[in-house]
Parts: C-alpha cells; sequence; structure tokens
C-alpha cells in the first residue's frame, strides 16, 4: 500500500508544469523547514558538483559540515537520482 501512495505522490508532482502551483503544493505539503532543507540539499549537491569545498558550502549556505557529509555520500552513487539529474545539466 505504501509503494502505491508513492507513487500516486510521484505523478501529481510529474504532472506539475506551472513552477507557480508547484511551489503553493510543496508549500502545503512540507513544513517550512523541509521545504528549506530540501531546498539547500540541491545546493549542496550541486555545488558539491562544481568542486566547492565543503567548508566554502558550509559557509555559503550557513550549514554545518555534517548536512554537507550526506549530499557528498548521495553522489558517490553514480546511478543515484542526484547524478542523473546533475547530468541533465538542469
Amino acid at each position: 500500500m505504501k509503494n502505491k501512495y508513492k507513487q500516486e505522490f510521484l505523478t501529481i508532482l510529474s504532472t506539475i508544469k506551472d513552477l507557480k502551483l508547484l511551489d503553493a503544493f510543496l508549500t502545503d505539503v512540507l513544513t517550512p523547514n523541509e521545504y528549506d532543507e530540501i531546498v539547500k540539499r540541491w545546493q549542496v549537491v550541486k555545488q558539491l558538483n562544481q568542486g566547492i569545498t565543503q567548508r566554502q558550502i558550509a559557509k555559503n549556505l550557513q550549514i554545518s559540515l555534517a548536512k554537507i557529509s550526506r549530499g557528498s555520500r548521495m553522489l558517490l552513487n553514480k546511478n543515484g537520482g542526484f547524478n542523473q539529474l546533475l547530468k541533465k545539466k538542469i
């Protein structure tokens, strides 16, 4: 049952083409802190991919080094979602 709900959620996200609507939906479904954390996590991954040091990223985003280490670990998976999106150069 859990996968059914996840699939439905992913389908909804994939159908939203209007950025204002997507922002409104994510604002409703996530807490402000959750939304901010997701946004920062993507920035961490992008900056790591650009070769920016972890210390500089921590300074840029005003976050701890510990938060950066998760993004760093995720980039080790060359077939992971982060790497797939980074290859698309969005």
